[in-house]
Order: structure tokens, then sequence, then C-alpha cells
């Protein structure tokens, strides 16, 4: 297994991220601990959740996901030799059964963690990132910015004044963001400077075939800044395994979820009809180059795969020993040129 270390840390992680949030709703606690069983056997380190998962999020489920991951954990024993993350909710997301105020306030934050801590029979949380901003933003398939959140009052350093109070507590170890832009970014960096606040070390925003988009402004300010990405969703919910061309699969979250719209639209199917034929092309299946893809990018410090059997686990985490000719990422390129970032 590839290994990195987490910017500005001393946490040395695996190259693949063991996603999730599957755990509680398309895989049972028994499914969770062999994933987690053998993905630990093949080197992975680094395991990713939140305090909002299994998706699609509901109450009947909430925490399932950190439960399963501490159940596990306890069983495993060997604490020291992983790198958990998690995540806390932020607010505007119209779920009102997760612990309220849903937003980045000192008591929101602090009752977060524990419940992590809780959830996850553990005394720390090595990188703790807010899943998405306290302001209103558009995000989860949509472009752009169109409008300012006027109601939302700039918060940065108060935020990381809490992070830097439950750090040297010794609950959580370093902090990340997720879901976020340019503009934040620069400013939790530079309110960290100012006041001598926690850093953030890393940021966790989608990055695949289907959507490029991370490359439009955070790639520079990352690489600058030495922050890390953590890519999710590199196989676009499962859409660039290629399964759904010839129809749907049974349990597929596309055909679980159909409110996950992002990798549907005519564009994206478009775009993935010609990566496959590429792929083909080069002896490679989708899923294959699609992962080792990403996993070349310079500014991809590790990839999150998901996974719902051992099988699909199995073949995800062999993509990073497959190494992507110049002559296939020029051709990459040119479908991108074509469809650019297809699902926002």
């Amino acid at each position: 297994m590839k290994t990195t270390t987490i910017p500005n840390t001393s946490l040395k992680i695996s190259k693949i991220c063991l996603g999730t949030m599957t755990f509680g709703e398309q895989n049972s606690e028994s499914d969770a601990h062999e994933q987690l069983d053998n993905a630990v056997s093949r080197g992975i380190n680094f395991i990713d959740t939140a305090e909002m998962y299994p998706i699609a999020s509901r109450k009947e489920t909430l925490g399932s996901t950190e439960r399963f991951i501490g159940s596990w954990l306890k069983k495993h024993g060997k604490r020291e030799d992983l790198v958990i993350a998690t995540k806390i909710a932020g607010p505007n997301r119209g779920m009102d059964y997760i612990r309220q105020p849903l937003d980045f306030s000192a008591k929101s934050i602090k009752e977060a963690v524990d419940l992590s801590l809780k959830n996850l029979q553990t005394d720390y949380i090595d990188l703790y990132q807010m899943h998405w901003p306290e302001r209103v933003m558009n995000m989860f398939g949509k472009r752009g910015l169109t409008e300012i959140d006027n109601n939302w009052k700039e918060n940065f350093a108060e935020v990381l004044s809490v992070y830097d109070e439950l750090i040297k507590a010794g609950k959580i170890r370093h902090i990340g963001v997720s879901n976020e832009a340019p503009w934040a970014v620069m400013k939790f960096i530079s309110e960290s400077e100012k006041h001598n606040l926690p850093r953030i070390a890393t940021i966790q925003n989608p990055y695949s075939l289907l959507n490029r988009l991370f490359e439009v402004g955070l790639t520079e300010v990352c690489m600058r800044e030495n922050i890390g990405l953590m890519a999710y969703s590199p196989l676009g919910f499962g859409i660039l395994s290629g399964k759904h061309l010839n129809g749907t699969k049974p349990n597929s979250r596309i055909d679980l979820f159909p409110q996950f719209t992002r990798y549907t639209n005519e564009n994206a199917t478009k775009a993935t009809k010609l990566y496959q034929e590429l792929a083909h092309s080069h002896g490679l299946t989708l899923a294959q180059m699609a992962l080792a893809f990403v996993q070349q990018q310079q500014f991809v410090m590790s990839t999150i795969i998901g996974a719902t059997s051992l099988k699909q686990l199995k073949e995800n985490i062999d993509s990073l020993e497959i190494v992507l000719s110049e002559e296939i990422l020029k051709e990459i390129d040119a479908i991108q040129e074509m469809i650019p970032n297809p699902a926002p």
C-alpha cells in the first residue's frame, strides 16, 4: 500500500481511504467489520466517516456508521495503528433529527465531538472535519455561487478557537474542511495564522472524471498552502463503474436513492460511455481507469473509496497499482474538453 503524510502533521496515511457511508444502510454491522478487516489487511489505515452517516441520512439509522466502526475498533484493539476521520454536520440541510442547534457554535462542536467519541469507542479523533460550510452555498449538484448568505456572519476565528480547545484537551488531533470553496479555505488559513490557532490540514471535496471542478481555484490553494485533498466520489456514486449504462443493479446507491442525481444527467451518461470506451480500448475497466486517474493527480492526498461488497472493495484497492500512460491522460482530457464537468 502506498502511503503519504497528512500535511503539517505526523500522521502517515494510506493513499486509499476507506469510505464508510454505506455502513448501516446498505451494509450490516457484520458486513462493515468484514470490509474493515479486509481493508486493514491490504494496508489501509485511513478510515473516514461522519456523524450523519449512513447515506441516505435518516433518523432511524443516524450514527450507525460510527457505531459499527466503534464496535470494530473495540474488537480490533490497535487504535494507534489507524487514522480515524469523522465530520460534524453543518446547518441548512433540514436534518432536525441531528443534535441541535445544527451549527458550528462551541456548544454544537463540543456535543458533536463527544457523541462521535462515544459512538467510535475511542478517546480521540485523528482528523475532525466540517462536513459542509455553515453559510448557505451552492453545492451538491450546483456550480458556482449565485448569491451571498447575508444572514451568516464570519466566525472563522471563533470556530478555530473551539478546535484549539478540543485539541489541547486531547479529543481531536487535527482539523479539516469538506465541500468548501477557495475563499473560505484561505480565510481559515489567514485566521489561524493571525491568531495562532489550529491550521486546517485537509479538504474533502468531490473529484472524478465527471467532476473536475476542484481543479478550478482549489488546486492552487491546496498546493501552495500545503492542504491535502481527500477526493470523494471518485466513481461518481458508482456511475463510473459502468454498471448503470445497461440498466441499474440491485442495491446500488443510484437505484436505492434516486434523489441523488448529481451523476445521472444526460451529459454525465454521454461522458461515462466515452470514458468506458476509452478504458476498454486500453484493456482496463472503467472503474480502474477512473480511480487511477484520481490517484495520479499531484494534489490528491488520498482517494476515498466505498463499496457494498468485498469484491468491489478488492477491485477498488487493486486500482492503486495501475498507472495511466500519457496517451490515456491526453485522451481523458479530450473527453473532458468535449463534455466538461457534467456532474457538478
